[in-house]
């Protein structure tokens, strides 16, 4: 919005209207830097729209940032075209070579995500079923995973991947995505693997509640019950008809609710409102 709003003020003759999209961190970690506080509350409310990806970041920048603005929750969205299923699967054997079912988990390896926390969640389901556990992305907790996996002895059992250009096509591959994290925004790794057929078992937090309807599309577990998330897996995967269920439901969730083609007209209409009342303002 800092940026947006200087790009404003140099085409100041323009008069060019500026919206503001709260998409997570910018609340959260900017919203926690005194340092930043105030000339993004600036910035916010000098926008001339401002949209927020889920209900709880609008409450949640209403509560920070004190700002008097009307925000429009529309959400993030997902390419149902290009994330669905692969009812064929032949790749999964790349990643589980002994036909283990596959978790997957993918983010950015911050503290936040509780990526260790996958690594127990593995630990326990492999006690009932035989698990592999796929690890997608990069960051700070890349390292400290890799060496929790080995000091419980499941390194053979977790594959790093690192960063990956088509996670598409991976997330088919999956059987349950795990999304322990401690805040989310809105949970679009979720939504992703929803759209693939994948059931995600991920925190009650943030905006996860907004995406996933617990025991109808995925399940929602307290912040760091690694029992709880692994009980739900386990739930998952010996269960068929639950799974077929489960998995069903997530991809007709991303299709009715989420899906691109019902989303991005949402924010061309909130476009094309600002900008009648630009030129309305204008004349």
């Amino acid at each position: 919005s800092i940026s947006a709003l200087l790009a404003q003020q140099m085409l100041e003759p323009r008069r060019l209207p500026f919206v503001t999209t709260l998409h997570g961190t910018d609340i959260t970690l900017v919203g926690a830097d005194r340092s930043y506080y105030r000339i993004t509350r600036f910035s916010i409310e000098h926008s001339d729209g401002v949209t927020s990806i889920s209900q709880y970041l609008k409450q949640r920048t209403l509560e920070v940032f004190k700002v008097r603005n009307q925000i429009r929750v529309i959400t993030n969205f997902v390419n149902c075209e290009l994330y669905q299923p692969d009812p064929e699967r032949r790749a999964r054997a790349e990643l589980a070579p002994r036909g283990e079912k596959v978790l997957m988990h993918i983010s950015n390896f911050r503290p936040v995500k509780r990526v260790g926390d996958c690594i127990r969640i593995l630990c326990e389901v492999r006690r009932h079923v035989a698990a592999h556990l796929v690890m997608i992305g990069d960051g700070p907790e890349f390292t400290p995973a890799q060496n929790l996996a080995e000091e419980l002895g499941v390194q053979e059992h977790v594959s790093f991947l690192g960063k990956q250009s088509h996670i598409e096509r991976l997330l088919p591959l999956a059987h349950v995505l795990l999304l322990p994290s401690e805040m989310e925004s809105f949970g679009l790794a979720a939504l992703e693997a929803m759209a693939c057929g994948v059931p995600p078992v991920a925190a009650r937090v943030g905006g996860l509640p907004e995406v996933v309807t617990h025991g109808v599309d995925g399940f929602l577990e307290p912040v760091g019950d690694v029992g709880a998330h692994a009980a739900r897996v386990i739930q998952l995967l010996t269960d068929r008809r639950l799974y077929d269920q489960v998995a069903g439901a997530a991809r007709l969730t991303a299709q009715t609710r989420f899906c691109s083609t019902l989303v991005i007209p949402q924010y061309e209409q909130y476009y094309r409102e600002l900008c009648a009342q630009a030129t309305s303002a204008r004349a």
